[in-house]
């Protein structure tokens, strides 16, 4: 990493996240005075974990209160900054109001932390946490793209707010982010892409969509079989590890996809039998598409369009620029889920 100075402070919105826990572990890990907006920094049971990290860190770790709504709230945790990270954006996908709980968090919030950024005289990097979902919404969208694989070049056009609310909220965000960057010449923008996390988490209780698919694992909701529903993954730290280097090599320029493997619902599943298939009701045999097409819109609330779409349909995404461009390496998927769910046993998430 050879860009930004050290010596000034970075910015990490939604700093008590899933991936922003991690990518604030390696930031003090490296020194750095980070500066951790929140939405409210009294509240000690989302802001201990970081706590501790800073206490056994030789950087040092400051708390502001802001929220992604209230335009110019991130002024004073911006200021002085040289980098910003951010990460905070919801990530789920059961909601009454998309365009509430999902657009305008995803779209306003980029919004005011770019347009602060361009009013802030030390800010010369922001990194953006994109997603894969705002280049592709279905399985079925790599067999479109060029060579059969999501590259960087490829936009999500298939969301909406009707459907994959989600996806349609990373790609507008991620949109509302590059228009805000070339109408100003005060930062470069830099965006990764990830496609699902997985691995542990720092905080005792995280809230990532991930931990509700894995959790579907081991509490017996799948007993039977799960379905090769195509998607990619990467480890939290690997995705932590590619923020650092976004934001610190003088070379790093445009999008990112971040993800370390090509796999289904049922591989993930199948990652943990040699470890808890004694144990535990892990996913041993792939769900028929015709079964999870009948029962889905039921059971689980996932649309037919959705089923058609992403079971059985193998996803594919080229990271060749992650590891090229931003030396990113990738841990194995079965050493990631064992991890992750041998955290998920140790607080009690499956009721043992």
């Amino acid at each position: 990493m050879t860009s930004s100075p050290t010596d000034a402070p970075v910015l990490v919105t939604g700093a008590t996240g899933y991936v922003a826990s991690w990518l604030v572990k390696e930031l003090l890990d490296a020194g750095i005075t980070v500066h951790a907006a929140v939405r409210d920094p009294d509240r000690k049971d989302k802001v201990a974990h970081l706590q501790e990290i800073a206490a056994g860190s030789p950087g040092t770790l400051r708390f502001f209160r802001a929220d992604l709504l209230e335009e110019g709230s991130y002024a004073e945790a911006m200021a002085g900054c040289a980098i910003v990270f951010h990460t905070a954006s919801p990530f789920t996908t059961s909601v009454k109001d998309p365009q509430r709980e999902l657009i305008e968090p995803a779209v306003k919030g980029t919004r005011n932390v770019l347009e602060t950024a361009a009013r802030t005289a030390s800010v010369k990097r922001v990194v953006v946490t994109s997603s894969c979902a705002a280049i592709y919404t279905d399985a079925i969208d790599c067999l479109k793209a060029p060579g059969g694989k999501l590259t960087e070049n490829v936009w999500n056009t298939t969301a909406s707010l009707d459907y994959q609310p989600y996806s349609y909220s990373k790609t507008l965000a991620e949109q509302e982010a590059w228009k805000i960057a070339r109408a100003q010449d005060r930062f470069k923008l830099v965006t990764v892409n990830p496609s699902l996390v997985i691995g542990p988490a720092l905080n005792a209780r995280p809230t990532s969509e991930s931990f509700n698919i894995v959790r579907q694992m081991g509490d017996g909701t799948m007993k039977r079989g799960a379905p090769k529903l195509g998607l990619g993954v990467v480890d939290v730290r690997d995705l932590a590890r590619a923020h650092m280097e976004a934001g610190f090599r003088d070379e790093a320029e445009g999008r990112h996809i971040i993800s370390g493997h090509d796999t289904n619902i049922l591989e993930l599943g199948k990652s943990l039998i040699e470890k808890y298939g004694d144990r535990y009701p892990v996913p041993r045999q792939s769900l028929p598409k015709w079964i999870v097409w009948l029962v889905g819109p039921i059971v689980g609330g996932i649309s037919r369009k959705f089923v058609t779409n992403n079971v059985d349909v193998k996803w594919r995404a080229d990271n060749s620029k992650s590891k090229r461009a931003l030396s990113v390496t990738y841990r194995p998927m079965k050493t990631s889920m064992e991890e992750m769910f041998q955290q998920m046993i140790d607080t009690g998430a499956f009721g043992k």
